[in-house]
């Protein structure tokens, strides 16, 4: 039965604002105890049923654990993304055919799925740059509807590119492979992002201050390089160093604004170029602000060469095996008495299989090697590890929906420019990914947590840090009157 609490909606103009069947919870069904189970029972079991190989002893058993690990963990994800129960039920989708929503080209898809018969998530991206399948009407207001024609199952290609692909890049995560993966990606063409990032050329989360006012792109990211500039508290002796600083905006308006010595570090080398020329454009003193085309790892400056470092959704491409000594890196360069402002994209650690499904999709199409996006918790856990201490979090995931939603405009008032350019496949694999991303962000799926961090040393001067302490500060919409 569905809940007798009705969700509650949003009609504000300074969002994308969801139908009912765009916040629909899916599936979330998973036990790891339930997976360890199978995995050491099946083969148990197989071992004392079947003839002449019972007559073994542990050392059978263990070789069926390990021949049937892999298939077994393989069929558990799939039959639970298949028929594992929804997250709750409070809301109910149309219930329309899978022809309102798409028009399917291929005659073999086309004979898999009609009327209700939904398509797995996978098959339908895939198929939708191929053209195989069209989308009627605008891609992000189909997308709202995705679970009413699409499931949200793991599939073969999704296992094979977990397998093959992004475990092998988790484990090895070389810095070749950092460069070919940054550079492929960031050096497409400054054109191809700027059609969707417009003029300031920020690709990550902006900031929204308001509900009601329906602020520009330009208003969000400038109240973001405003908001980090504060935390840092930048002055104009201080010595500013930006990791992963794409195309040089933050280092151009620190230094415009806050006259402090400011260096940023990309590997891409478009970028690097891009930010010098955004430098000179806005009339900043070259002498105190540059951008460097290295490697994180090569970082020239020895220990406490910067009093504030900044580091803005970069790390998901450090990977999850090099995060600790990345963290530590940074730790190493900067003051002791400095700031550190460190913003990461992250999913939700109670994950829902739709989730995990664009997660995959955007490690194989828009981000390649970025498989270090993990839980608000994780990241903690590891910045404490490494000697940091949080003085202040903000959790911006509803921001970057807002953000991308802007982005996603732009690329489609920017369609023919694009396909001239780069094709059909190219704008059809960005459109989908900002479309969907805006509706994962505002769900909750995924999410961009931003930290003001300082070394955990007594020596530190905590006590100065209150007067920018923003996220304590607030304005009450009514007189507050105090209790005798």
């Amino acid at each position: 039965m569905p809940s007798a609490k009705p969700v509650i909606t949003t009609n504000v103009p300074a969002f994308e604002n969801p139908p009912p069947a765009g916040i629909y919870d899916g599936n979330g069904s998973f036990s790891n105890v339930a997976l360890a189970g199978l995995i050491l029972g099946v083969p148990w079991f197989i071992k004392r049923m079947t003839p002449f190989v019972n007559r073994g002893g542990w050392k059978t058993y263990f070789f069926f654990v390990v021949l049937l690990g892999v298939p077994i963990t393989l069929a558990y994800w799939t039959l639970m993304s298949m028929y594992g129960a929804r997250k709750n039920d409070r809301v109910q989708l149309p219930g329309k055919n899978i022809e309102d929503y798409i028009v399917i080209h291929d005659h073999t898809l086309k004979t898999q799925y009609h009327g209700k018969e939904k398509i797995p998530m996978q098959v339908f991206y895939d198929a939708y740059f191929e053209q195989k399948i069209d989308i009627k009407g605008d891609v992000l207001e189909v997308l709202e509807n995705r679970h009413d024609f699409t499931k949200m199952i793991f599939t073969p290609e999704l296992f094979r590119h977990v397998l093959f692909k992004l475990i092998p890049d988790v484990i090895f995560h070389t810095q070749n492979q950092d460069q070919e993966q940054i550079r492929d990606n960031y050096d497409r063409g400054d054109d191809f992002y700027g059609w969707f990032l417009g003029p300031r050329m920020v690709y990550t989360s902006g900031i929204r201050t308001s509900l009601d006012e329906p602020q520009t792109l330009e208003q969000l990211q400038d109240n973001k390089l405003t908001v980090v500039c504060e935390k840092l508290n930048l002055k104009p002796e201080d010595r500013l160093l930006d990791i992963g600083c794409g195309w040089g905006t933050l280092i151009a308006f620190a230094n415009k604004n806050y006259s402090c010595d400011a260096t940023g570090v990309t590997l891409a080398e478009k970028q690097a170029a891009f930010g010098n020329q955004r430098i000179k454009d806005n009339g900043c003193d070259t002498d105190r602000a540059r951008i460097l085309c290295k490697d994180y790892r090569e970082i020239p400056g020895g220990p406490g060469s910067f009093t504030k470092i900044v580091s803005l959704e970069m790390a998901e491409h450090v990977g999850l095996r090099r995060y600790d000594t990345f963290l530590r890196q940074v730790y190493d360069l900067l003051d002791d008495d400095g700031t550190f402002v460190f913003q990461v994209a992250g999913l939700r650690p109670h994950w829902q299989f739709e989730d995990l499904i664009w997660g995959i999709f955007m490690n194989k199409y828009i981000f390649p090697g970025a498989d270090a996006s993990a839980s608000l918790g994780w990241v903690v856990s590891h910045l404490e590890s490494c000697g940091w201490e949080v003085k202040n979090i903000d959790v911006l995931g509803v921001h970057y929906s807002a953000t991308i939603y802007h982005w996603y405009l732009n690329w489609v008032s920017n369609r023919e420019k694009v396909v001239e350019a780069y094709g059909e496949w190219w704008y059809r694999l960005w459109v989908f990914f900002l479309a969907w991303s805006v509706i994962i962000a505002r769900n909750g799926g995924s999410s961009v947590f931003q930290f003001t961090l300082h070394k955990n040393l007594n020596s530190y001067p905590r006590i100065l840090g209150v007067e920018n302490h923003a996220s304590i500060k607030y304005t009450p919409k009514t007189p507050i009157q105090s209790i005798s």
